[in-house]
């Protein structure tokens, strides 16, 4: 249970901070009028959400 609870929370984390960093950056403009879009402290807040997403994702993997 809590196997599958990290996986898929980590999922979620990294398409979440892979959309923060598009719009931080630019890349992804969508809405229109996100405060987000253009606005760099979002691409260093969507990389550290991706990366943790990833090591839930890594660590639910390595529980029995």
């Amino acid at each position: 249970m809590i196997r599958r609870v990290l996986f898929w929370g980590g999922l979620l984390a990294v398409v979440i901070g892979a959309i923060w960093t598009g719009q931080g950056s630019g890349y992804f403009p969508y809405p229109a009028q996100s405060f987000m879009i253009d606005n760099s402290p979002w691409v260093t807040y969507g990389a550290i959400v991706a990366i943790a997403g990833l090591i839930a994702m890594w660590l639910s993997r390595r529980l029995k």
